[in-house]
Protein backbone atom coordinates (compact mmCIF):
# COMPACT_ATOMS: atom_id res chain seq x y z
CA UNK A 1 0.00 0.00 0.00
CA UNK A 2 1.39 3.41 -0.98
CA UNK A 3 2.15 5.89 1.77
CA UNK A 4 -0.28 8.73 2.21
CA UNK A 5 1.28 12.01 1.05
CA UNK A 6 2.86 14.15 3.74
CA UNK A 7 1.66 17.76 3.85
CA UNK A 8 1.79 20.75 6.19
CA UNK A 9 -1.00 19.38 8.41
CA UNK A 10 0.21 15.78 8.72
CA UNK A 11 2.46 16.16 11.76
CA UNK A 12 -0.09 18.05 13.82
CA UNK A 13 -3.04 15.90 12.82
CA UNK A 14 -1.22 12.71 13.78
CA UNK A 15 0.39 13.86 17.01
CA UNK A 16 -2.10 16.34 18.50
CA UNK A 17 -3.69 13.90 20.94
CA UNK A 18 -0.41 13.15 22.72
CA UNK A 19 1.70 16.19 21.82
CA UNK A 20 1.62 17.93 25.20
CA UNK A 21 2.66 14.73 27.01
CA UNK A 22 5.62 13.74 24.85
CA UNK A 23 9.00 13.70 26.62
CA UNK A 24 10.64 15.67 23.80
CA UNK A 25 8.41 18.74 24.24
CA UNK A 26 10.65 21.45 25.78
CA UNK A 27 10.55 22.13 29.49
CA UNK A 28 11.79 25.71 28.98
CA UNK A 29 8.38 27.30 28.45
CA UNK A 30 8.71 29.87 31.24
CA UNK A 31 12.08 31.15 29.96
CA UNK A 32 10.75 31.28 26.39
CA UNK A 33 7.72 33.30 27.46
CA UNK A 34 9.92 35.74 29.38
CA UNK A 35 12.12 36.24 26.31
CA UNK A 36 9.18 36.70 23.96
CA UNK A 37 7.39 39.10 26.28
CA UNK A 38 10.54 41.22 26.50
CA UNK A 39 10.64 41.51 22.70
CA UNK A 40 6.92 42.05 22.15
CA UNK A 41 6.56 45.69 23.08
CA UNK A 42 2.84 46.28 23.59
CA UNK A 43 1.84 43.70 21.00
CA UNK A 44 -0.07 42.34 19.29
CA UNK A 45 1.81 39.04 18.82
CA UNK A 46 1.59 36.45 16.05
CA UNK A 47 2.80 32.86 16.48
CA UNK A 48 3.50 30.77 13.39
CA UNK A 49 2.60 27.13 13.97
CA UNK A 50 0.74 27.96 17.17
CA UNK A 51 -0.19 24.32 17.82
CA UNK A 52 -1.68 23.56 21.23
CA UNK A 53 -0.75 26.96 22.65
CA UNK A 54 2.23 26.02 24.84
CA UNK A 55 3.68 29.52 24.40
CA UNK A 56 0.68 31.50 23.20
CA UNK A 57 -1.52 30.90 26.23
CA UNK A 58 1.01 32.08 28.85
CA UNK A 59 1.48 35.22 26.73
CA UNK A 60 -2.30 35.75 26.74
CA UNK A 61 -2.23 35.39 30.53
CA UNK A 62 0.31 38.22 30.61
CA UNK A 63 -2.20 40.48 28.87
CA UNK A 64 -0.98 40.28 25.27
CA UNK A 65 -3.28 39.95 22.29
CA UNK A 66 -2.04 36.81 20.51
CA UNK A 67 -3.01 35.54 17.06
CA UNK A 68 -1.77 32.37 15.42
CA UNK A 69 -1.51 30.45 12.18
CA UNK A 70 -1.65 26.67 12.03
CA UNK A 71 -2.44 24.01 9.43
CA UNK A 72 -3.72 21.36 11.85
CA UNK A 73 -7.35 21.51 13.05
CA UNK A 74 -6.55 18.82 15.63
CA UNK A 75 -3.79 20.87 17.23
CA UNK A 76 -5.95 24.00 17.31
CA UNK A 77 -8.80 22.01 18.87
CA UNK A 78 -6.44 21.11 21.73
CA UNK A 79 -5.62 24.81 22.14
CA UNK A 80 -9.31 25.73 22.20
CA UNK A 81 -9.97 23.20 24.98
CA UNK A 82 -7.49 24.92 27.32
CA UNK A 83 -8.28 27.87 29.61
CA UNK A 84 -7.87 31.07 27.60
CA UNK A 85 -7.90 29.23 24.28
CA UNK A 86 -11.02 31.08 23.19
CA UNK A 87 -9.08 34.37 23.40
CA UNK A 88 -6.65 33.41 20.63
CA UNK A 89 -7.59 34.09 17.00
CA UNK A 90 -6.18 31.38 14.72
CA UNK A 91 -6.00 31.49 10.93
CA UNK A 92 -5.99 27.99 9.48
CA UNK A 93 -3.46 27.34 6.74
CA UNK A 94 0.21 27.16 5.76
CA UNK A 95 2.13 29.90 7.56
CA UNK A 96 4.42 30.25 4.54
CA UNK A 97 1.51 32.11 2.95
CA UNK A 98 0.96 34.45 5.95
CA UNK A 99 -2.75 34.63 5.11
CA UNK A 100 -3.66 36.87 8.03
CA UNK A 101 -4.58 40.53 8.41
CA UNK A 102 -2.88 43.09 10.58
CA UNK A 103 0.60 44.04 11.73
CA UNK A 104 2.39 42.73 14.77
CA UNK A 105 5.13 43.98 17.07
CA UNK A 106 6.34 40.39 17.52
CA UNK A 107 6.08 37.43 15.19
CA UNK A 108 7.70 34.21 16.35
CA UNK A 109 8.09 30.55 15.43
CA UNK A 110 9.44 28.15 18.05
CA UNK A 111 10.70 24.59 18.56
CA UNK A 112 12.08 24.05 15.03
CA UNK A 113 8.64 24.65 13.52
CA UNK A 114 10.05 26.96 10.82
CA UNK A 115 11.74 23.90 9.33
CA UNK A 116 8.30 22.40 8.72
CA UNK A 117 8.33 24.54 5.56
CA UNK A 118 9.79 21.93 3.25
CA UNK A 119 11.40 24.02 0.51
CA UNK A 120 13.76 26.96 0.48
CA UNK A 121 11.21 28.85 -1.60
CA UNK A 122 8.53 28.39 1.08
CA UNK A 123 10.93 29.54 3.78
CA UNK A 124 11.86 32.66 1.83
CA UNK A 125 8.17 33.35 1.17
CA UNK A 126 7.53 33.15 4.90
CA UNK A 127 10.28 35.67 5.67
CA UNK A 128 8.80 38.06 3.12
CA UNK A 129 5.33 37.63 4.59
CA UNK A 130 6.69 38.26 8.07
CA UNK A 131 8.33 41.48 6.88
CA UNK A 132 5.00 42.65 5.46
CA UNK A 133 3.21 42.02 8.76
CA UNK A 134 5.75 43.48 11.20
CA UNK A 135 5.27 46.93 12.66
CA UNK A 136 8.08 49.37 11.88
CA UNK A 137 9.85 48.48 15.13
CA UNK A 138 8.67 44.86 15.18
CA UNK A 139 10.80 41.77 15.71
CA UNK A 140 10.77 38.27 14.27
CA UNK A 141 12.06 35.48 16.53
CA UNK A 142 13.02 31.99 15.37
CA UNK A 143 13.97 29.13 17.69
CA UNK A 144 15.60 26.27 15.78
CA UNK A 145 18.26 23.59 15.93
CA UNK A 146 21.67 24.00 14.37
CA UNK A 147 22.05 21.17 11.83
CA UNK A 148 24.35 18.37 13.00
CA UNK A 149 25.03 16.06 10.08
CA UNK A 150 27.17 13.78 12.25
CA UNK A 151 23.89 12.40 13.66
CA UNK A 152 23.45 10.39 10.46
CA UNK A 153 25.35 7.29 9.37
CA UNK A 154 25.08 6.52 5.66
CA UNK A 155 22.18 8.95 5.47
CA UNK A 156 20.10 7.46 8.26
CA UNK A 157 19.63 7.35 12.03
CA UNK A 158 17.83 5.16 14.55
CA UNK A 159 17.96 6.14 18.21
CA UNK A 160 16.09 6.12 21.50
CA UNK A 161 14.80 9.49 22.72
CA UNK A 162 13.18 8.16 25.92
CA UNK A 163 13.10 4.77 27.64
CA UNK A 164 10.64 4.23 30.47
CA UNK A 165 9.03 1.38 32.36
CA UNK A 166 5.91 1.40 30.18
CA UNK A 167 7.05 2.99 26.93
CA UNK A 168 9.98 3.38 24.57
CA UNK A 169 10.29 6.38 22.25
CA UNK A 170 12.43 5.96 19.15
CA UNK A 171 13.40 8.29 16.32
CA UNK A 172 14.07 6.86 12.87
CA UNK A 173 15.27 9.23 10.14
CA UNK A 174 16.64 9.36 6.62
CA UNK A 175 18.63 12.35 5.44
CA UNK A 176 18.87 13.99 2.03
CA UNK A 177 21.83 16.42 2.21
CA UNK A 178 21.15 17.90 -1.23
CA UNK A 179 17.61 19.00 -0.43
CA UNK A 180 18.51 19.54 3.27
CA UNK A 181 15.53 17.34 4.08
CA UNK A 182 15.03 14.85 6.90
CA UNK A 183 12.11 12.38 6.90
CA UNK A 184 11.45 10.90 10.33
CA UNK A 185 9.10 8.71 12.28
CA UNK A 186 8.71 9.15 16.01
CA UNK A 187 7.91 5.62 17.16
CA UNK A 188 6.20 5.01 20.51
CA UNK A 189 6.15 1.40 21.69
CA UNK A 190 3.96 0.39 24.64
CA UNK A 191 2.21 -2.75 25.82
CA UNK A 192 -0.83 -1.57 23.87
CA UNK A 193 1.05 -1.50 20.59
CA UNK A 194 3.07 0.78 18.32
CA UNK A 195 2.18 4.35 17.32
CA UNK A 196 3.86 6.22 14.48
CA UNK A 197 4.14 10.00 14.31
CA UNK A 198 5.71 11.17 11.02
CA UNK A 199 7.58 14.45 10.71
CA UNK A 200 9.53 15.98 7.84
CA UNK A 201 11.76 19.05 7.96
CA UNK A 202 13.86 21.12 5.62
CA UNK A 203 16.68 22.42 7.82
CA UNK A 204 18.64 25.62 7.21
CA UNK A 205 21.89 26.86 8.66
CA UNK A 206 21.83 30.08 10.71
CA UNK A 207 23.74 31.88 7.92
CA UNK A 208 21.11 30.76 5.39
CA UNK A 209 18.34 32.12 7.59
CA UNK A 210 20.23 35.41 7.82
CA UNK A 211 20.37 35.58 4.02
CA UNK A 212 16.63 34.86 3.76
CA UNK A 213 16.08 37.72 6.19
CA UNK A 214 18.17 40.07 4.04
CA UNK A 215 16.16 39.12 0.95
CA UNK A 216 13.03 40.12 2.88
CA UNK A 217 14.44 43.45 4.07
CA UNK A 218 15.25 42.22 7.58
CA UNK A 219 18.52 41.87 9.45
CA UNK A 220 19.80 39.87 12.40
CA UNK A 221 19.57 41.86 15.61
CA UNK A 222 20.90 39.22 18.01
CA UNK A 223 21.41 35.49 18.29
CA UNK A 224 21.53 33.35 21.43
CA UNK A 225 22.02 29.67 22.12
CA UNK A 226 18.74 29.51 24.05
CA UNK A 227 15.90 31.42 25.65
CA UNK A 228 18.07 32.30 28.68
CA UNK A 229 20.37 34.31 26.40
CA UNK A 230 23.26 31.90 26.58
CA UNK A 231 26.16 32.86 24.32
CA UNK A 232 25.92 31.37 20.82
CA UNK A 233 29.02 29.68 19.45
CA UNK A 234 30.42 26.88 17.33
CA UNK A 235 29.31 24.19 19.79
CA UNK A 236 25.72 25.45 20.16
CA UNK A 237 23.11 22.90 19.19
CA UNK A 238 20.28 25.42 18.88
CA UNK A 239 19.71 29.12 18.45
CA UNK A 240 17.18 31.82 19.21
CA UNK A 241 17.55 34.48 16.51
CA UNK A 242 15.92 37.91 16.57
CA UNK A 243 15.39 39.81 13.33
CA UNK A 244 14.29 43.41 12.74
CA UNK A 245 13.80 45.73 9.78
CA UNK A 246 17.07 46.49 8.02
CA UNK A 247 16.55 50.25 8.20
CA UNK A 248 15.50 50.33 11.84
CA UNK A 249 17.51 52.44 14.25
CA UNK A 250 18.90 50.18 16.93
CA UNK A 251 17.74 50.75 20.49
CA UNK A 252 18.63 48.72 23.58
Amino acid sequence: MADRPYDVSTYGERIAEVYDDLPRVPANTERAVEFLAANAGRGPILELGIGTGRLALPLVQRGFVVDGIDASPAMVARLRAKPGGERVTVAMGDFADMAIAGRFSLIFVAFNTFFGLLTQEAQIRCFRGVAEHLTDDGRFVIEAFVPDLSRFTHGQRVGATDVGVDAVHLETSVHDPVAQRVRSQQVVITERGVRLYPVEVRYAWPSELDLMARLAGLRLRERWAGWSREAFGASSGAHVSVYERAGQERNP
